[in-house]
């Protein structure tokens, strides 16, 4: 029976990492499925009018809106007041807000009404999405430092936890609809998008109640600034090179990543209407297939990670997916007769992203700082995604006019000749303003950033959690004796 409690352990510390991390779901569903919202809105309501008033992009870009001030808000509060207490808030919010999206009505039936009730819900719905992030991902990576897990197996377990879950919530998203499509028929297809938006209310309950019984991770307890004063000015001097290099990065990944998610739906509708072949099924199932490729390029990059590091593992993949992108442009017409190899190729250059800034993105931001603020360190540069996000959502339809419109062979390849540059410059952006990440980083990190600290004349004492009992707030003695009970 001894022998087997550390492998139970072991696999009690991997769950307590999917815990943490698995609420990204959500933010992959909510984020894309409004782009078959929209593709829905179109066809229910007639696209002039939808357009007329660039409801799409509204919608599109309020849930980012909600996000920045989640990801702030929250990133602070998860430093201040624990991880756990912020990720429980955060799926409460996401569920509540996916049934009211779902109900969003407007007075007399008025579209513009319900366009506005919606979106409002959206921005809402977006706090708490953007809450997971400095909350759900910091505490798993945290947990995925902790005694019992492998050396090799830390950035791919938290990676698997947080961007695959974000990555599962998309084809879901694309899935979904199609399925109700299916079920309901062309002539429910308000029904459609109203359960496509409130189903998301499962997942994140389902969530809420895994995470009931967990407990703040070690590293917080041990490394917090909850009783003393965070010295901001000495925390920027030392990781503000770091700190750019990921805003950068996930600005103008974000910028690229999310309008190509969101707008595939569409850019398939330009596509198929080409072949007289316009039909829903046909939309949302070329969609599933494209954001498929997502799965695939997480995977892949997950288990490399460990061996070739976040930093190199993502200046890989930005190469490529320049590579694939420039294929894409250069080729267009031809890929496009039969629509199956441009999906195919489409699927490759996303899925590339995935294995490189995807995937190594969130693990960079989430490991990179120190523990006493963390949450704040990872919450502005998830940020700064999302303001780049926000910017590309506005950015696309924009540029596909400025290149020829949507109905031409360059408006629908413009956005890959940008997204192709921006790609090689986010690589090179990496290379030299990115430091690599070793396993059980975090433990080496905090114990150089406690000599900094004191160093520049920080009481370190008032670091970590008080214990109730003693009034002590050495945690480490407490922690190390609460498991060497538990090995015995």
């Amino acid at each position: 029976m001894v022998e087997g409690r550390p492998a139970k352990r072991g696999l009690s510390r991997i769950s307590l990492i999917f815990a943490c991390g698995t609420a990204l779901f959500s933010d992959g569903y909510a984020n894309g499925v409004i782009g078959q919202v929209n593709t829905l809105l179109k066809r229910i309501y007639g696209a002039d009018r939808i357009l007329t008033h660039n409801y799409s992009a509204t919608l599109s870009s309020l849930a980012f809106a909600g996000m920045i001030v989640g990801m702030l808000g929250f990133g602070y509060l998860s430093d201040k007041m624990g991880r756990k207490s912020g990720m429980m808030l955060a799926t409460g919010i996401v569920a509540f807000f996916s049934l009211l999206s779902a109900a969003s009505i407007g007075a007399n039936h008025n579209l513009g009404g319900m366009l506005a009730m919606l979106s409002a819900c959206r921005f809402l719905l977006g706090i708490g999405l953007g809450a997971e992030y400095p909350c759900g991902s910091v505490a798993a990576a945290e947990q995925s430092e902790e005694e019992g897990i492998q050396k090799n197996a830390q950035h791919k377990l938290c990676v698997l936890a947080t961007t695959s879950m974000i990555d599962l919530g998309f084809v879901v998203a694309a899935f979904t609809p199609m399925v109700l499509f299916w079920i309901l028929g062309e002539n429910h297809l308000r029904a459609v998008w109203r359960l496509s938006l409130g189903l998301a209310f499962v997942p994140a309950m389902a969530v809420f109640i895994w995470r009931l019984r967990m407990e703040e991770p070690i590293r917080f307890k041990k490394d917090c600034m909850v009783r003393g004063r965070t010295p901001y000015w000495l925390i920027f001097k030392r990781y503000w090179p770091s700190l750019t290099g990921i805003c950068i990065n996930w600005f103008l990944y974000d910028f690229i990543a999310y309008p190509f998610g969101i707008y595939s739906s569409t850019i398939l509708d330009n596509i198929t209407h080409h072949s007289h072949n316009t039909s829903l099924s046909v939309i949302f199932g070329w969609t599933t297939v494209i954001n498929l490729f997502l799965i695939p390029g997480t995977i892949i990059g997950a288990f490399i990670i460990d061996y070739i590091g976040p930093k190199w593992t993502m200046i890989i993949g930005l190469v490529l997916q320049a590579i694939v992108g420039f294929i894409l442009s250069g080729l267009y017409n031809e890929l496009t007769h039969p629509i199956g190899a441009f999906a195919v190729i489409y699927g490759i250059f996303i899925s590339l992203g995935e294995i490189g800034p995807g995937n190594c993105l969130l693990l960079l931001a989430s490991k990179s700082g120190p523990t006493a603020v963390r949450g704040q360190f990872y919450g502005v540069a998830a940020a700064i995604g999302k303001v780049g996000a926000f910017a590309g959502i506005w950015a696309f339809p924009p540029m596909i006019e400025a290149f020829g419109g949507p109905n031409s062979i360059r408006g629908n390849t413009g956005p890959f000749w940008v997204g192709s540059g921006l790609a090689l410059f986010c690589a090179i952006i990496t290379f030299f303003m990115i430091r690599p990440l070793s396993h059980d980083g975090m433990v080496k990190e905090d114990q150089e950033f406690r000599e900094y600290l004191e160093a520049h004349g920080y009481d370190t004492t008032l670091m970590g959690l008080v214990d109730d009992s003693s009034g002590s707030s050495n945690v480490s003695e407490i922690i190390d004796e609460k498991d060497s009970v538990s090995v015995a």
